[in-house]
């Protein structure tokens, strides 16, 4: 499809032609050029003429295969597709600056796995999974982190706060949804035999 024209039917009356190399242009700098991800609906504003989905998609694919094994690759996520720094090359990039990613608490991360898990839950749900009780703090810092958000309230009395995880925990976790997840007995087989 690179280098050449696509031709299209508009309608009845006729059909529209689109560069893709010059298309494929416009999708690589507008993805390395914006932090966030790009959905499929913002990617085709990028054309003069009307494109399909399925065009930009074919055309985000070969994008993609052309960036494999490079420094950067192409990746789709919850919220649309992005370039990321390959994760081997994560190290050397942290040389530039040298500041250190915010460490969570064991406590902080249990609660995002149950939420991850179980959703949509309460803060019963969690403290009774947990065993414990669960500060408001490691709520507000998922909150702010942009991991967690409330999705209503459960229909019982007192109508507690339900918490789900958001589009942004996937995009920062590189993944297209919760199902790429690895399954619950999964990991905890994992964690028995870290202990053994």
């Amino acid at each position: 499809m690179s280098g050449q024209a696509i031709t299209l039917p508009l309608s009845e009356e006729g059909t529209v032609q689109i560069n893709a190399v010059q298309l494929e242009k416009l999708l690589e700098v507008a993805l390395l050029t914006t932090p966030e991800p790009l959905s499929l609906a913002e990617l085709k504003k990028l054309s003069d003429e009307p494109v399909e989905n399925n065009i930009i998609e074919k055309i985000l694919e070969q994008l993609a295969q052309k960036y494999a094994g490079r420094g950067v690759e192409l990746n789709r996520v919850a919220n649309g597709w992005r370039f990321r720094a390959c994760p081997d090359m994560q190290p050397y990039l942290d040389r530039l600056s040298p500041q250190k990613s915010p460490r969570y608490s064991r406590a902080v991360m249990e609660t995002l796995a149950i939420i991850v898990y179980r959703q949509p839950v309460t803060r019963g749900d969690i403290e009774e999974i947990r065993g414990v009780a669960v500060s408001s703090q490691i709520l507000k810092t998922l909150e702010a982190r942009g991991w967690i958000d409330t999705v209503g309230t459960r229909d019982t009395p007192g109508k507690p706060t339900l918490f789900a995880t958001t589009k942004q925990l996937l995009d920062d976790l590189n993944l297209r949804s919760l199902q790429e997840l690895p399954p619950l007995e999964e990991i905890s087989n994992l964690l028995e035999l870290d202990e053994a």
